[in-house]
């Protein structure tokens, strides 16, 4: 099943994130096969302000775990996380 978790920087936390980043590409990559995509959201001037990741498991529980490894989690960079089951609709490579 996929679970997508959205989340929202907390205010004024760019170099927070740029600092954290390394470390959360490095975790994205080991997750392989799970990780279905994972991308940031965006100001309105370019700066990165929040995350959507996609990925499969088996339970809410499993993929709850694995968001929860993430250095953007454990770096304390999210304001606000929503984790739910999602599905995808359409599938449009750019």
């Amino acid at each position: 099943m996929l679970f997508a978790l959205v989340a929202h920087d907390r205010p004024n936390s760019v170099a927070r994130r740029l600092e954290l980043r390394p470390d959360h590409l490095k975790h994205l990559d080991g997750l392989g096969d799970t990780l279905v995509l994972a991308g940031p959201f965006l100001a309105d001037n370019g700066d990165m302000v929040g995350s959507i990741v996609v990925i499969e498991a088996e339970t809410l529980e499993a993929a709850r775990e694995i968001f929860g490894r993430d250095p953007f989690m454990t770096g304390n960079l999210f304001d606000s996380v929503t984790i739910k089951p999602w599905k995808l609709g359409v599938n449009k490579t750019r």
